[in-house]
């Protein structure tokens, strides 16, 4: 069996990819599904997010899951291998659960740290969970990340002054405009990401903030919470009119066209800075060449947030170096898991015979009380699991070791277990 990660992110493919291969929350169920029927795979979990579609599988064959898995992008992404090959990669095995661990951490993000990959990876383990797809290998694997990547938060200042991607947008967004104090913003999306960008806004001095959804009780419920108000989603266009900030985030893929903005924004008084953070992106590229119009999206926000890479890398050693360690304990508690089937079954062994042999003096102690039979009962058991005890642990300690195979076939033959 092999832990296997096969992905492609922010740094291994252009915008377009990532949109092609982006998976909505509502479509995540049926391509776990789809992916744990496949030959080579036995457990699936996927995550997708702004940055990255990766799969993580428990494989019988590395060669049979990555092929599985490579199919499946194609047909995600109407791609032929050749179009894929240049972006993809994988991992196996001890470097698999490294590249979670650094994702949980925050090491793989576009933004160095950023906060909200940990409860992206969370929902992605909780979706497999839920369709059956994660089981006793990847239950593992995912609650070490997340522990992980509390670690990494806790012991190091890797995500000091960088919250999340959505936070990242505003300062941006302040950074280019020298302030937003009195600026015209208007938010598109009310999800977590744009609950992200509101919440940014106002730590960033924005008091005039508008906000649409295409659901009006989250848009009424973050505009409340940021103090600003709402426009129905069927008129937000007419926002666009005064405007000076536009920062969109919806699951609504690319709906804000050229001709859109440029009705809008015709003989406007005064500039419009738009940064698009959703995947697939809410603003076609053509919009950029409407007069006064700045158009910004995921890859211009990497490109920002690398300057303040150097800043946080001594940081980010230090996260490496809680990543190392975890890897050796997710290693180890795996390796000490192989033994367990076989304790178990040597404990059933042991417990039948008990069974059987109060069974056999069934007679000699029917004349004890039931609290006498429970004082017998609790003895046998008691005898047999001190017995058992350092057989057990040795088994567990030296699991994965050419000893612990010797002691383990040696418990099987002397216990007769087959």
């Amino acid at each position: 069996m092999s832990i296997v990660v096969i992905g492609v992110n922010h740094r291994t493919g252009p915008i377009d990819l990532l949109e092609r291969v982006a998976i909505p929350g509502e479509a995540l169920g049926k391509v776990i599904t789809g992916l744990v029927s496949r030959a080579n795979i036995r457990e699936a979990a996927v995550l997708s997010t702004c940055n990255r579609t990766e799969v993580y599988a428990v494989a019988e064959r590395f060669h049979g899951a990555y092929a599985d898995i490579r199919d499946f992008f194609c047909e995600l992404g109407g791609l032929q291998p050749d179009e894929l090959h240049p972006h993809l990669y994988s991992q196996h095995d001890d470097a698999a659960v490294s590249h979670l661990f650094e994702v949980a951490s925050g090491l793989e993000s576009a933004v160095l740290g950023e906060s909200e990959i940990l409860g992206q990876v969370r929902g992605a383990w909780e979706a497999a969970q839920v369709e059956g797809g994660a089981r006793t290998t990847l239950n593992l694997l995912f609650r070490h990340a997340l522990e992980t990547g509390k670690r990494a938060r806790t012991e190091t200042g890797i995500g000091k002054h960088t919250t999340s991607v959505s936070h990242a947008a505003v300062d941006m967004a302040h950074d280019i405009l020298g302030s937003l104090a009195g600026r015209k913003v208007l938010v598109v999306g009310a999800g977590e990401m744009g609950e992200g960008i509101a919440v940014a806004l106002v730590g960033a001095g924005a008091t005039d903030i508008t906000v649409t959804n295409r659901t009006d009780t989250r848009a009424e419920h973050l505009a409340q919470r940021v103090g600003g108000r709402i426009v129905p989603f069927a008129h937000w266009a007419e926002a666009l009119d005064d405007a000076d900030v536009l920062l969109t985030s919806s699951g609504a893929g690319t709906f804000i066209d050229h001709e859109l903005v440029a009705t809008h924004r015709a003989g406007a008084a005064s500039p419009l800075l738009i940064v698009d953070i959703a995947v697939p992106r809410n603003v076609a590229p053509d919009v950029m060449s409407v007069p006064g119009v700045t158009l910004l999206n995921l890859d211009h926000l990497r490109d920002w947030a690398a300057r303040g890479l150097a800043q946080r890398q001594a940081e980010a050693d230090k996260v490496r170096d809680i990543v190392g360690e975890e890897v050796e304990r997710f290693g180890m508690e795996a390796t000490a898991r192989q033994a367990a089937p076989l304790v178990a079954q040597l404990h059933e062994k042991a417990d039948a015979v008990r069974t059987a042999e109060l069974e056999r003096f069934h007679n000699r102690l029917a004349a004890l009380d039931p609290a006498q039979r429970e004082t017998v009962e609790a003895l046998t058991k008691g005898i047999v699991a001190k017995l058992l005890h350092q057989v057990s642990v040795r088994l567990k300690d030296d699991a994965g070791t050419p000893q612990g195979e010797r002691n383990a076939a040696a418990v099987r033959e002397l216990f007769d277990l087959g």
